[in-house]
């Protein structure tokens, strides 16, 4: 934008402010004049929004109602409260594999291999190419990628996606080959690399993949963090809090907080918070100690989604819970009424509301 200041306030301040502005909100104002219709092509404009919005952490849920096949988006907002969207725009029936600030990829439900990269809120996408893998080459053992992971470089504006899975020839058992395909938006082309892994993953350890310094990060079955490093394309494991530990009722989650990895641990009376101050030397610190009291009843079916430093967001069977972590209070944001397909935790995600661009 130009600095002349034409206006009553300077460029600057109009800029701070429309960068506050939802989504929705700030493509209505495009409409005023010429030189805020080209706001979301300004790269300064761009950065400096997506840096605000970022601070503003969201759950995206995917319900899916018993008795209907289709399923809806909702979004759970601290600060706006509940909305609904719809991924209409791609013209295909999809489910949400990963979100990294702002951007889903999504994989076909009819046509297996068909990814997507898209943003809900400026409903813009992109159609990911095939990658050159031999028909008979598949992931095991369902067909799909174990681990589906994206990471979106705001500065960059460039995003991976990231395919992982061990590999099987056809009619044959998995042979150990951990097969890692990783997409280059810059390029628009695939790259492959094989490795060995011993690692398992449930559902939720596969759903919460965490982007932070430059790597897509995994909770392993195994007691350890499994790290892609996306500059070098090199597998490498991290290790836990000291204080962590699996069994005796504990459970462990793998989440972001305000640019940091952090491990969150429930057993049937706390919800502990571990973040990662010192990345390289691996040095984590307790940041919060959360009584479970309030929720008791909801303790062994509550999994935490997303979090900052000021609330957590965690989701059960049918409701959303936000926990102020100042005011130490809880608070329903979010409840499903009729019978749903899958709980909502099955289907959950980080979200944040973004004009990062597919292309």
């Amino acid at each position: 934008m130009n600095s002349r200041g034409d206006g009553f306030f300077p460029d600057e301040v109009i800029l701070q402010i429309l960068a506050r502005l939802p989504v929705k909100s700030l493509f209505m104002c495009k409409t005023v004049c010429k030189l805020w219709y080209r706001l979301s092509e300004d790269k300064y404009f761009v950065q400096l929004y997506n840096e605000l919005s970022v601070k503003n952490l969201m759950v995206l849920v995917e319900v899916s109602e018993a008795s209907d096949l289709k399923s809806r988006l909702i979004c759970v907002d601290n600060l706006s409260g509940v909305s609904e969207f719809s991924l209409d725009f791609l013209k295909d029936r999809v489910k949400v594999r990963a979100s990294c600030n702002g951007l889903l990829c999504c994989s076909s439900i009819p046509d297996k291999g068909v990814y997507y990269v898209c943003n809900p809120m400026t409903r813009e996408f992109r159609l990911l190419p095939r990658s050159r893998e031999r028909p008979v080459t598949r992931f095991y053992p369902d067909g799909e990628a174990t681990l589906v992971g994206l990471a979106c470089c705001s500065s960059s504006q460039k995003f991976n996606v990231v395919l992982a899975g061990y590999h099987r020839s056809f009619g044959h058992r998995s042979d150990g080959t951990f097969i890692c395909l990783v997409f280059d938006s810059e390029f628009n082309r695939w790259r492959k690399f094989v490795s060995f892994q011993d690692d398992h993953f449930t559902h939720m350890k596969r759903n919460q993949v965490v982007f932070v310094n430059g790597s897509l990060h995994w909770l392993t079955g195994s007691s350890c963090i499994l790290v892609l490093d996306l500059h070098c394309d090199i597998w490498r494991k991290m290790s836990l809090p000291g204080e962590v530990s699996y069994g005796s009722g504990n459970r462990i989650y793998l989440l972001e907080s305000d640019g940091c990895l952090s491990v969150i641990q429930i057993s049937d009376a706390w919800l502990n918070i571990w973040v990662l101050k010192d990345y390289e030397r691996e040095e984590w610190h307790l940041a919060d100690r959360v009584s479970l009291r309030c929720v008791r009843g909801l303790v062994p079916g509550i999994f935490p989604i997303s979090q900052t430093g000021e609330y957590v967001f965690l989701a059960t069977h049918k409701q959303v819970l936000v926990y102020q972590r100042k005011k130490r209070v809880w608070k329903v944001m979010y409840s499903v009424n009729n019978s749903t397909a899958l709980p909502l935790w099955f289907s959950a995600h980080a979200f944040r509301s973004t004009i990062f661009s597919c292309h």
